[in-house]
């Protein structure tokens, strides 16, 4: 999961489907996100109830993975960036491509609304994304490494990876914070990681709960609504004139046959581990 969540596109959620252990790490992501709420509400009778319906050791062992393989890969995937900048924006573009197909896939209702929906939030943000400047100042460097940005980050971003379809690290890219968490990673920034980490934590304490609402009561709406962010942001993947540093649209040129393979492979890639994962929930 931790190898997917770090990969734009990916969704560790699925991954979870595959693997056969979403529904269980759900409960437990709930259960957690309950201990919180109470203590938070200072209803601590209620906490130590709580904190027993939570399987710790399997949700820490879980967790320590993730990190693990964030860690390995976050230093690779920084690089490439840096490295093959148009190459990797392809590679990213196919895979959140291919979840799109699959976030479709999983809303129920096709109607008028539901496309209506998703054109309308796709076109908002791919226009508001052209308002985005291609040069920072360092005004901006600041405040990107503020670590209430990471905090802010953390909190929307947790949401997404718990969902099957959408990937976290998609919702990164959107905000303008990927490679500046993979930085963070690298570098040790621990306070900024701590910001970050603490985002995820309070982001699944208040929005799991409203997470689980709204997809319960207003399932495709929701669904729509994320599949027109991520039709949106492929504006920011996509490779040419520089990859994602740039929200700017040119014409493929250059190197052109091997991002636009990477592009189809990793959609290719997306599309297959859905069909492992609907087959294995099918058996």
């Amino acid at each position: 999961m931790g190898a997917a969540d770090i990969v734009p596109g990916v969704s560790g959620g699925t991954v979870a489907l595959v693997l056969g252990i979403y529904e269980r790490l759900i409960r437990n992501v709930h259960a957690g996100a309950h201990v919180l709420k109470e203590a938070l509400r200072g209803r601590f009778s209620e906490v130590g109830p709580s904190i027993r319906k939570v399987e710790w050791l399997w949700l820490v062992s879980l967790l320590a993975g993730i990190l693990v393989a964030v860690a390995a890969l976050s230093s690779v995937l920084e690089r490439l960036l840096e490295e093959q900048p148009v190459r990797m924006a392809a590679l990213f573009f196919g895979l959140v491509a291919g979840s799109i197909v699959v976030a479709w896939r999983l809303v129920r209702r096709k109607t008028w609304i539901e496309f209506a929906v998703m054109l309308v939030v796709a076109l908002a943000l791919f226009l508001v994304l052209g308002l985005r400047s291609d040069t920072e100042s360092d005004a901006a460097e600041v405040v990107t490494r503020s670590p209430w940005v990471f905090f802010g980050a953390g909190a929307i971003a947790i949401c997404a990876m718990i969902l099957p379809g959408i990937s976290g690290s998609f919702i990164l890219v959107m905000l303008g914070m990927y490679t500046e968490v993979l930085g963070a990673v690298n570098d040790r920034d621990f306070a900024s990681l701590g910001a970050f980490m603490l985002g995820c934590v309070v982001g699944l304490a208040l929005f799991s709960t409203v997470l689980n609402w709204a997809l319960e009561h207003h399932h495709d709406v929701v669904m729509s609504a994320m599949i027109g962010l991520m039709l949106g942001s492929l504006r920011v993947l996509w490779p040419w004139p520089g990859g994602t540093d740039t929200t700017d649209l040119a014409a493929p040129s250059g190197d052109v046959v091997v991002p636009i393979l990477l592009a189809v492979g990793g959609a290719a890639v997306v599309l297959t581990v859905e069909l492992v994962a609907t087959r294995l929930n099918d058996a």
